[in-house]
């Protein structure tokens, strides 16, 4: 199995986790990965499945946020335009984003006869990250079976991190970066709900990562400008209205920042969020919806949560991710080794 943040005795905040400490904590939220590693290529695909219906007609109440805009995700403007969430998420390369959209579009169309014709088109959701210096980005090696194949492998429970799915030729903070989860727990009218927040960590400048202890890890890496991306998809299954999402998602911001990042000029840094506590309809008939929404004195336990989740998710993307070596022979080291060689 491969290490977790926790595994070297990190731990980001204090408030519990669920289950499986990842977005799959929120019940009925899957995810899914396929790797593609053949010589210079080295990429794949992750999705994110809120529930196993069809999403088309049952949507999720969903937001966006850009932190640092600098990325070619697709489907964001209507996401926070209507506030809806009506595919899975799909995150990739850069150069790959359209072949993921014409494979959600060609699924939902499968699914619903009607869309384009007598209601109206979807909307697809992909985010990306650029793997170039790992991967032979130019290939444009994903497949829209590639994308198919990630979509059928999403299962709840654990989630595999580290070098899988998109997160394959990913680096962060000068290491090798990757796909990481976390999650939280938080009680609200004596019922047990979760946050969970899952990341393509692609990011941060060479030595300024900073740990919940105050250590510094710095790889043996040449000094680069603040660049990357980083992916960032929030689930809850606490009843939010949209403007309570934008505000939760927001906080997502904090965990980069707490690992010291300052979100610099060549960084996308983007969160996706929903939450399965509101659906929306596609075919509702009724004039008026009846929605639930939180308290807001009480949100700030998820702010917390939000922030607590994606610190942690980044620093398990590179406990996960083993070293690294990619496109001509660039390579990249594991945190994981680092924190052997000095704890």
């Amino acid at each position: 199995m491969t290490a977790s943040a926790r595994d070297f005795g990190i731990v980001c905040g204090t408030m519990p986790t669920g289950t499986h400490n990842a977005i799959t904590d929120v019940p009925g939220v899957k995810v899914g990965h396929i790797t593609i590693r053949e010589g210079n290529i080295n990429t794949g695909v992750t999705a994110i499945l809120p529930h196993d219906g069809n999403m088309f007609r049952q949507k999720v109440l969903a937001a966006s946020e850009s932190i640092n805009g600098f990325g070619k995700s697709a489907g964001l403007v209507q996401v926070n335009e209507l506030g809806s969430l009506e595919t899975p998420i799909l995150l990739t390369n850069t150069l790959s984003v359209g072949t993921c959209v014409n494979a959600l579009i060609k699924r939902a169309v499968a699914a619903n006869s009607d869309i384009g014709r007598t209601t109206s088109t979807v909307n697809a959701v992909v985010g990306e990250c650029n793997d170039g210096p790992l991967n032979d980005i130019q290939a444009m090696a994903v497949t829209e079976d590639h994308a198919y194949a990630a979509l059928d492998a999403a299962t709840t429970g654990v989630v595999a991190q580290g070098n899988v799915g998109a997160g394959t030729g990913m680096t962060c903070f000068g290491f090798k970066g990757g796909i990481g989860t976390s999650s939280r727990r938080i009680k609200l009218d004596g019922k047990d709900y979760h946050l969970g927040t899952l990341v393509l960590s692609n990011f941060g400048r060479k030595g300024d990562l900073t740990l919940p202890d105050g250590r510094h890890p710095t790889p043996d890496f040449p000094d680069q400008p603040e660049k990357g991306s980083i992916m960032m998809i929030m689930a809850t299954d606490i009843p939010l209205e949209h403007r309570q999402l934008q505000r939760v998602i927001r906080r997502c911001g904090a965990g980069i920042a707490r690992l010291g990042a300052f979100w610099g000029h060549g960084s996308g840094d983007i969160v996706i969020g929903f939450t399965t506590g509101n659906t929306i309809d596609h075919d509702q008939k009724s004039d008026l919806v009846t929605m639930q929404a939180l308290n807001e004195d009480k949100i700030d336990q998820l702010f917390r949560a939000a922030t607590e989740s994606t610190q942690e998710a980044i620093l398990n993307s590179m406990c996960a991710a083993e070293s690294f070596n990619g496109r001509d022979g660039n390579s990249r080291k594991s945190l994981a080794d680092w924190l052997k060689l000095n704890s």
